[in-house]
């Protein structure tokens, strides 16, 4: 995943375009704040918005929308298949042919494309569809095997609106895939950066220091001491980036000297961001303090990316700013509310799934599998009420406010112990 800061200054363009940069003209100070400053617009609507879904997602009852939840193991081990992928890539780009790998990744991102901005314009076209919209349900079902054995591959269920959506993201999909349109790009890159915003969810706050602090020695290396990022990210055409035009002024939408955000930088510390706003939440104060300074921390680490890599011309690694400034501003304030413990503490899956029991140990169970299954529901389930045997007794149990019921229940239970003890006599 591309995790730059590029200006054509360095020759970066955006995939498809010329590439030797020493033969455009130097882009003007009009044109150069325009494309900074969409850029920096472009990727903090991602993260508002997804931020804000990422609360409604969180609290979904349908277990099939769950979110993706990050835990501490799969932070640290996020860099090192960030960077086997990113190796990966730029060496199959140095052996292969460029042209049939990019024909290959753009089908591939196509379809992701379509899904990704029909799921992210779904809950906004709902509302100019009419109420007497016709609306049916459907459901796509794949399942493997028969009877007893039948398990399913593919349960998908949708309406007609989902199929209107779909067919408007796939008109922007056919444009993408035949223009190769940097609009067409940055609306797929939008869609792709709010989806992550939105699903991926980081379980705790150090498991989102571990991510971002492991992302930020990646970051720095790959983009610093290599020039491996910047290759694929010029190489690669797919819409991982968000690109604007320098000479947007002078040539119009066929401009072609761009600068680009990879969507690392938005992604990653926008999770973060999402989990300070369900923390925000979670205090039940009605203030988002901890998401608004996050917010303000990225626009302030973004900014200064931007002017670095305008004074050096050279590319930059976002999140070598973006971190510090994302974790450090929230840190700071939590230590002046005094609320450092409570942040540290706070645990997001325990709000997804709240009626759901969670295991705090594992019980020692030796034999079969099924054995282990029957103690974890037996210490789920915990200790189970005795029931009376007293038939009357039941009876009070589930009656308890009817005086009249009762006395005639003790009644006959007199009666019937008196013709016992005539019987014995």
């Amino acid at each position: 995943m591309d995790s730059a800061l590029s200006d054509p200054h360095n020759g970066s363009t955006e995939a498809g375009g010329p590439t030797n940069s020493t033969t455009r003209p130097p882009s003007t100070p009009e044109g150069i704040a325009l494309a900074y400053g969409s850029l920096l617009l472009m990727a903090l609507l991602p993260i508002f918005f997804g931020a804000l879904r990422s609360v409604r997602c969180a609290r979904g009852k349908n277990a099939s929308d769950m979110p993706e939840t990050i835990t501490s193991r799969d932070a640290a081990r996020f860099p090192i298949i960030a960077s086997c992928t990113l190796l990966g890539l730029y060496l199959f780009f140095k052996i292969f042919s460029q042209e049939y790998i990019n024909l290959l990744l753009s089908m591939y991102f196509f379809v992701l494309g379509i899904l990704a901005l029909s799921h992210t314009i779904s809950p906004f076209m709902n509302k100019f569809f009419p109420a007497t919209f016709p609306n049916r349900q459907y459901q796509l079902l794949f399942t493997q095997g028969s009877g007893e054995n039948k398990e399913e591959i593919i349960n998908y269920e949708f309406d007609t609106k989902d199929l209107v959506c779909l067919g408007l993201s796939s008109i922007v999909g056919v444009w993408y895939l035949l223009r190769k349109h940097w609009i067409a790009n940055n609306l797929f890159g939008l869609a792709f950066s709010l989806n992550g915003v939105e699903l991926l969810h980081l379980n705790n706050v150090s498991t989102g220091c571990i991510l971002l602090g492991g992302l930020f020695i990646y970051d720095v290396f790959w983009v610093f001491g290599t020039n491996v990022m910047v290759t694929v990210a010029k190489s690669f055409e797919a819409p991982i980036k968000l690109v604007f035009p320098q000479d947007l002024l002078e040539k119009g939408l066929e401009a072609n000297n761009f600068a680009m955000l990879g969507l690392g930088d938005v992604v990653i510390p926008g999770i973060f961001i999402a989990l300070l706003l369900r923390f925000d939440i979670s205090l039940k104060k009605n203030t988002h303090t901890y998401f608004y300074t996050s917010f303000a921390a990225y626009i302030f680490g973004l900014g200064l990316t931007i002017f670095i890599m305008h004074i050096f011309k050279h590319a930059q690694p976002a999140l070598l700013y973006l971190v510090p400034a994302c974790i450090g501003f929230p840190v700071l304030v939590a230590l002046a509310k005094g609320e450092v413990t409570e942040m540290f503490s706070y645990e997001s899956s325990a709000e997804i799934l709240p009626h759901t029991p969670r295991l705090t140990h594992f019980p020692t169970v030796s034999g079969s599998p099924a054995s282990l299954a029957d103690s974890m529901q037996q210490k789920l389930a915990g200790p189970r009420r005795r029931r009376p045997q007293n038939p009357s007794a039941i009876y009070e149990e589930s009656n308890p406010k009817d005086p009249a019921a009762v006395t005639e229940s003790k009644g006959t239970e007199a009666s019937a112990s008196k013709g016992l003890e005539k019987k014995e006599k």
